[in-house]
């Protein structure tokens, strides 16, 4: 590395939460996350595509593949924002997004991610954060195939789509007003 510098060192966070237009540029906002990558992951097919994907019939979950350093943002602070920028309570639907590609999962890589994500799960559930129970899954990562180059930036390439001025904006301004210590300056 130039002038000294260690590398960093990275951990991954696998979430579903909906369309991953609405993800990606939630986390992508955020200080200590390095990229946040739209893609597919918990199916069976290699190589989906966007199309396969949209049927609903390939298994897939439309998430967003956040790289972040550790000493910056924690896994749980990741958590705490992917719990709050979605419905958690909603099965297999984000508002008008419906289908099993649209349900609220969190793909963990590690016994310890699986574990901070089932607490907070138990913790917003005792506090009745959600006026329903929710029904995030939980289940071990296993594959994440990155979605076409057009869907990457979407919200940032895309600001006068009506799906970004009302789905996605929306979802960005919640962002800022309950997390705005974690925005990237």
């Amino acid at each position: 590395m130039p002038n000294g510098e260690s590398p960093k060192k990275v951990e991954y966070a696998t979430l579903g939460g909906g369309c991953f237009w609405c993800t990606e540029a939630v986390f992508m906002r955020l200080n200590g996350v390095v990229e946040a990558i739209p893609g597919y992951s918990g199916g069976e097919v290699e190589n989906p595509t966007y199309d396969q994907v949209s049927t609903g019939e390939t298994g897939y979950a439309e998430v967003t593949q956040v790289v972040f350093d550790p000493n910056i943002i924690t896994y749980r602070k990741l958590l705490d924002i992917f719990f709050s920028s979605h419905d958690p309570t909603t099965l297999n639907q984000q508002g008008a997004d419906i289908g099993t590609q649209y349900r609220s999962i969190v793909f963990y890589h590690t016994d310890e991610q699986k574990t901070i994500a089932g607490a907070v799960i138990r913790e917003l559930e005792e506090k009745k954060v959600h006026p329903r129970p929710i029904v995030t899954k939980l289940e071990p990562f296993k594959i994440f195939y990155p979605a076409e180059q057009y869907h990457k930036n979407y919200y940032a390439n895309h600001k006068l789509q009506p799906y970004s001025i009302f789905v996605i904006a929306p979802k960005i301004s919640k962002l800022e007003k309950q997390h705005g210590e974690m925005l990237r300056k």
